[in-house]
């Protein structure tokens, strides 16, 4: 037991469990925690111009590193302006603490300026809410809070902080943390009858998702489709890395449309989930994606995934690499040599279809709209892919503009592409900088629309004031592209009249390049297709601090 205040447990408690940056913007609630943060050098408190972008930024840090980060906010509406942002962080898994500051208890009876129940606001978006009403209980709070936001399925949490309660001080015991071992794997018997499961299938097909990435299950996946000779999918809204592009059994992501991934996947008898989201699709369809009597075998710790939609013949609790390190040796000493076969002429018949020969088709169809102005976005993404380093990450939130950028970009490391998980924009320039800081010595480039860069175009000033070397590309097409094509598909009058209201940004143009010099980030302005490539290789060399270049592409389709 010490006598401590209770911002000094607050930081004694965040160093132990292993925090490195507080990402936020403060206010008068959050002063005393600023006051103590100069007595602790071993922080870095990130400043973000906007709560939102705080929360992105803590977001990216913690989808990349794995590691439990701090977002540090403001009463109700330093909160509630960060709340899109946390649904971001909830729906992938990122483990950040969310705290925000709270007026004295006493005076909330009052009901003051910026006042609110931060608890209910909260509740909703994380795994975990409360709210501390003494020094003595923030121990027990803040290590509860961190073994909640860290243990599979990981998530944000959320901790109010009254400014009494920061102030005062007390007799505490700071305890000690614990993590949770999720590496876990179905039974014998279960295991068993889902390798059984897989060897009887005649046409095997896997898809994987979230989990392969979270768990590290790269060469795991991969000795498992080589024994089954089964072609491989990423998830039908692809956010992270699942599997190496250069596998010659992987055959690229599925789409979010229902009728392409029901074509798919007809040509198959057994589908196999790993870690996936289900057929998780973006509007309704008529057509189901997944064909009539499809058996199901299905994998994953999220429980809620594991046949939402769709029921499985078997569905397995497992932790994907501890599982599929236990399968592999299980197929290889069940299958006959009839099935070992089956598995070399499926694995024969994928080649020249695969995600490799796919990409060539594609890469020599982009040749004759390689000198189209404005340039065309398949000629960006084809630069993009060739620009960056093996060793390189992506950042990927450009809706339609970047729709190629996966059939062109090699996936050849599990941290090697972050994308639009949960479907709320705004995430990818703010969450590049998070993802530099937990990825320091990898190249980073991040590609976003200019519809979504313009949700959090403030976080260019952080990622200028740290000096990280991030590549941001704004893929302008001066419009909301995608609710352009939707609203076209509806067929009402806006498509027949070709009007399509309140979404253009061309009266007046926005000027990119002046908004990223305004906040200390050099930046150009690239209009023909031969200056895309010196222009990508020149930012990304740059190591003193961030480079923005401003990408002029086609509007789209014509409407």
């Amino acid at each position: 037991m010490q006598e401590l205040s209770g911002r000094k447990a607050l930081l004694n408690i965040l160093h132990d469990e292993g925090v490195e940056y507080i990402f936020g913007n403060p206010g008068t609630t959050e002063l005393p925690l600023m006051d103590a943060l100069v007595e602790h050098p071993e922080f870095t408190y990130v400043l973000g111009l906007q709560e939102s972008v705080a929360m992105a930024m803590a977001d990216g840090y913690s989808r990349a590193s794995g590691r439990l980060s701090v977002a540090n906010f403001h009463v109700a509406p330093g909160l509630g302006n960060a709340i899109g942002a946390i649904y971001n962080a909830k729906f992938f898994g990122a483990p950040v603490l969310v705290t925000a500051g709270q007026q004295e208890q006493g005076l909330g009876l009052t009901e003051p300026m910026l006042h609110d129940d931060l608890v209910k606001m909260a509740a909703p978006v994380t795994k975990w809410a409360t709210e501390a009403t003494r020094v003595q209980d923030l121990p027990r709070i803040l290590r509860r809070a961190a073994k909640v936001a860290l243990t599979p399925p990981t998530g944000p949490v959320f901790v109010s902080l009254p400014r009494d309660v920061l102030l005062a001080s007390a007799e505490v015991d700071l305890g000690g943390r614990t993590r949770v071992d999720s590496a876990v794997r179905p039974g014998d018997e279960a295991l068993a009858r889902l390798a059984e499961r897989l060897l009887a299938a005649e046409r095997p097909v896997i898809v994987a998702g979230h989990d392969v990435y979270s768990q590290d299950a790269f060469q795991e996946l991969a000795r498992v489709a080589d024994l089954l000779g089964a072609a491989v999918y990423s998830q039908t809204v692809p956010y992270v890395a699942v599997f190496p592009s250069d596998h010659p059994l992987f055959m690229g992501e599925l789409s979010r449309i229902q009728t392409q991934v029901r074509g798919i996947l007809e040509g198959h008898d057994l589908l196999f989930e790993v870690g996936s989201d289900n057929l998780r699709m973006a509007v309704p369809s008529p057509v189901e994606p997944l064909p009539p009597g499809m058996p199901v075998v299905a994998l994953g710790l999220r429980d809620w995934e594991l046949a939402k939609n769709y029921p499985a013949a078997l569905a397995l609790h497992g932790d994907a690499k501890t599982t599929l390190a236990a399968l592999a040796p299980l197929l290889q000493a069940r299958r006959t040599p009839a099935q070992a076969e089956a598995a070399r002429r499926r694995a024969a018949a994928i080649q020249g279809k695969n995600w490799s020969a796919k990409r060539a088709a594609l890469e020599a169809k982009t040749r004759d709209r390689a000198a189209a102005q404005p340039i065309a976005p398949e000629h960006l993404m084809l630069e993009i892919a060739r620009a960056m380093p093996r060793e390189g990450v992506v950042v990927e939130e450009g809706l339609t503009s970047t729709r190629s950028l996966l059939s062109f970009l090699d996936i050849t490391h599990r941290q090697r592409f972050y994308g639009l998980a949960s479907g709320g924009i705004g995430f990818a320039l703010a969450g590049a900088v998070g993802i530099q800081l937990a990825l320091r010595e990898r190249p980073l480039l991040a590609v976003i629309g200019d519809g979504s860069a313009l949700y959090s175009i403030q976080a260019l000033w952080t990622a200028a004031h740290l000096k990280l070397p991030i590549t941001f590309v704004i893929a302008n097409n001066r419009s909301y592209r995608i609710l352009k094509e939707r609203l076209h598909a509806l067929g009402g009058p806006a498509a027949a009249q070709g009007r399509f209201p309140a979404m253009d940004f061309r009266d007046p143009p926005i000027e990119f390049v002046g908004l990223a010099r305004s906040l200390g980030v050099p930046a150009r302005q690239v209009t023909a297709p031969g200056d895309v490539a010196p222009a990508l290789r020149e930012a990304l060399a740059a190591q003193d601090g961030p480079r923005l270049l401003d990408v002029l592409v086609e509007d789209g389709l014509k409407l």
